[in-house]
Formats: structure tokens, sequence, C-alpha cells
């Protein structure tokens, strides 16, 4: 059995920066990683993705140059680095985990993590 434990989160005022956390346990090997987001009453959305070797990424338009996926596979672990975070940045993160290459659909993920909120003030 997989788990996913996300990390970091909180409240911070725009412009701020935040880094979440995303550790896997378990037996699980050769997986993209990626992190969505869910604000209130909006559907959830793709923010970023990475592959197996860190070779690949994807992101979201609106925040790239902002934030930063990465991963360290001694660790099992996901990163998402969050700079000059905006208002329109307070959601729900959850990361996942796929086996397929880094991809923006969320129904190509087979775990997933329980979300950490992020809220950004103006």
């Amino acid at each position: 059995q997989v788990q996913l434990v996300q990390s970091g989160g909180g409240l911070v005022q725009a412009g701020g920066s935040l880094r979440l956390s995303c550790a896997a346990s378990g037996r699980i090997s050769m997986y993209a990683w990626g992190w969505f987001r869910q604000a209130p009453g909006k559907a959830r959305e793709f923010v970023a993705a990475i592959s197996w070797s860190g070779g690949s990424t994807r992101y979201l338009e609106s925040v790239k140059g902002r934030f930063t996926i990465s991963r360290d596979n001694a660790k099992n672990t996901v990163y998402l680095q969050m700079n000059s975070l905006k208002p329109e940045d307070t959601a729900s993160y959850y990361c996942a985990t796929t086996f397929r290459p880094p991809t923006f659909e969320a129904l190509e993920y087979n775990y997933w993590g329980l979300g950490t909120q992020v809220t950004v003030s103006s």
C-alpha cells in the first residue's frame, strides 16, 4: 500500500514563499509526481509535474517562473517551491503519483496525498 504524506503550506502574505513536500511510503518505483490544487467552489487544477529522472517538468502557465517542482528519489519525496505567491494561489494543494510520463490529467494519477492548505493574503 502506497501512502503520500504531505507537509508545508500555511498562511503567507502576497509576494512571499512557501515550500510543500510530499513523501511516498510503500513499494513504488519509476513514477512521476504531480501537484494539483483546488480552491473553494472550483475544480481541481493541475499545477506542476516532474518525471522519474527529474529531467522533464510541466507547469500550469500561471505559475511558470514562480513555482519549481523538484524531487529527491533517495527520499521518495517531491517538493513544490512557491515564490512570489499571489492571492489567487490560495487553495488546497495535493501531491500525486503516476506511472505514466508527467501529465496534467488528474485521472492518470494513481495515489494522492490528503492535501495541505495554502492561503495567500493580499
